[in-house]
């Protein structure tokens, strides 16, 4: 073999490795732009992920403040509305208790109405204390009325306890007057009796304002649904 052909070999396999070279560079860049596309999905699909979970939470959050906001509304018009239900209860018992003024008010129109309540009162006090001796105590002006129909009270209440008549003191510290626009603050009585054991253990309030108030704490629900209807609990 000459020289020649020597040159000719050399420059074939020169050919066939460059030729081998370049097709194994196709096959590297080919497969690197495969693993960079791929890698490139994964990491865009990875931020995508990442984008709708912060969505989510973010919504979710939201959604918790819109729950938490309309919670909020809904008890503040629910203590609205209760408040307006008790404001509306509150005028409809002091309107009561302006009432009671005119049963204790002593105009001959009501003289005889009070006597006979206040000697129910007193028959009703005697039979709750059933006690031999009793002290009475009720306003400076219902002195007169308590000591007209006193007597007859105390055989009442004999007769209906088949016990014999007790002994009746009435106390010369009296119930507060009847409420009136120079004393709208302090304590008073719109009538009635208070009436206790004489060691003062048991004592019977049987006022006017104290019967209102037992009434109307009896009467409260059947009053609520009257007005404002059947409450779901």
């Amino acid at each position: 073999m000459n020289d020649v052909d020597v040159s000719k070999q050399i420059e074939q396999m020169v050919r066939f490795i460059r030729q081998e070279a370049q097709e194994k560079a196709n096959e590297i860049s080919v497969s690197a732009e495969e693993e960079f596309n791929i890698e490139k999905l994964q990491i865009v699909e990875a931020e995508k992920k990442k984008i709708r979970q912060e969505f989510e939470r973010k919504h979710k959050q939201v959604e918790v403040r819109k729950k938490i906001e309309y919670s909020m509304q809904l008890n503040a018009s629910r203590i609205k509305v209760l408040q307006a239900q008790d404001d509306l209860v509150a005028s409809m018992k002091e309107a009561a208790s302006k009432e009671l003024l005119n049963v204790g008010h002593h105009s001959f129109f009501h003289h005889h109405n009070y006597d006979r309540l206040m000697k129910a009162l007193v028959v009703q006090s005697l039979l709750r204390l059933k006690e031999p001796a009793v002290l009475l105590r009720c306003r400076k002006e219902d002195i007169g009325v308590v000591e007209d129909i006193l007597s007859s009270a105390v055989e009442e209440y004999a007769m209906k306890a088949n016990v014999c008549e007790p002994e009746i003191i009435i106390d010369r510290v009296h119930l507060p007057p009847a409420p009136s626009s120079h004393h709208a603050h302090g304590p008073s009585c719109s009538g009635g009796i208070v009436m206790a054991s004489r060691d003062g253990k048991i004592v019977i309030e049987n006022t006017l304002d104290a019967r209102l108030d037992v009434v109307f704490r009896k009467k409260l629900p059947e009053i609520r649904k009257r007005l404002f209807g059947q409450v779901a609990a």
